[in-house]
């Protein structure tokens, strides 16, 4: 896997260049604005006054998965979303353009200075926005444009949990992920396994909905926009949750919220920890940056479930 180089350096030289010949209009107002696992994202002023975000990858073909998501998702939830301007690449840029949507990523630490009113009511609102693309249904799991599994668990194993598995021990054999991590995330796995199979319907994700990608009024803390869908797919519900408490979402109470307007099945609390510790892991499979903070206490966390579980079983 190629990795791209999405710095400053690269890209700033390039992007007046692709915009002039994407959009016809010249931008000479360059501001970088944030970042995740997988891009760098820039405002850019055009000459004839609009505001866009210009996002580029580390990895090539990023850019068009994330545009599909984008418009698939924004027509089914009343929140705003950015739309899709244009998508481009070479042998070494990956750029996807989008409006730019107002607020700030609730990442921000001032914003947990809000009365908990505030949070409540940012919390309702979130997973009301989330709880529609809930609702909107398939036949099968699996990937957006090709979902052919009967069962979220053979999707979830075949397609995540053994290839991770394996990638993993290979990165622990060459030293480049700790036997200890690899370890937890085997116990945890024969535990999941271990637990009955709940029926569950295929619904559509987000996959990425954690507070980097939640914006909101930094006034009032009002929800204004979701951004950054990655991996989003005809999934269970409870597959789109663990990012709800990833960083210090939990200061918000989303994933709480989430249950008390829908109910889970009986071991998601266990689930959702899983799913977080394997995907933080995961990122080092697939060219995202790794987070050794988020990763540590999405860890705890699950340690702490399995804990729970276990007294719960015996």
């Amino acid at each position: 896997m190629k990795i791209l180089d999405n710095s400053d350096k690269h890209l700033l030289p390039i992007l007046p260049e692709i915009i002039s010949k994407e959009l016809g209009k010249n931008a000479d107002k360059f501001k970088f604005i944030g970042g995740g696992s997988f891009g760098r994202v820039y405002k850019a002023v055009l000459s004839d006054g609009e505001t866009i975000a210009i996002k580029a990858y580390r990895v090539q073909g990023s850019q068009y998965e994330e545009a599909g998501q984008l418009k698939l998702l924004s027509v089914n939830t009343s929140v705003k979303m950015p739309e899709v301007l244009f998508t481009y690449e070479d042998e070494d840029t990956a750029v996807l353009a989008m409006t730019f949507v107002e607020g700030q990523n609730v990442l921000n630490p001032a914003f947990l200075l809000k009365s908990k009113s505030q949070k409540q009511k940012f919390a309702d609102d979130v997973i009301s926005g989330m709880l529609e693309w809930h609702s909107v249904t398939n036949d099968k799991f699996g990937s957006l444009g090709n979902p052919v599994y009967d069962s979220w668990y053979e999707y979830y194993r075949k397609e995540k949990q053994e290839p991770w598995l394996a990638g993993l021990k290979e990165l622990s054999k060459k030293g480049k992920f700790s036997k200890k991590k690899l370890k937890l995330l085997y116990d945890a796995t024969e535990l999941f396994n271990s637990l009955p199979e709940e029926k569950t319907n295929p619904v559509l994700i987000h996959g990425d909905l954690n507070i980097m990608n939640i914006m909101a009024d930094p006034k009032t803390l009002e929800l204004t926009a979701f951004i950054d869908p990655c991996g989003s797919l005809w999934s269970d519900r409870e597959y789109d949750l663990f990012q709800l408490r990833n960083m210090w979402g939990d200061a918000y109470g989303l994933y709480e919220t989430y249950k008390q307007k829908c109910k889970l099945s009986e071991y998601a609390d266990f689930r959702v920890a899983y799913y977080a510790s394997m995907h933080e892991a995961a990122m080092r499979l697939k060219g995202g940056l790794i987070m050794p903070l988020w990763e540590d206490l999405n860890n705890a966390r699950l340690k702490k479930e399995m804990k729970k579980l276990k007294e719960k079983l015996l």
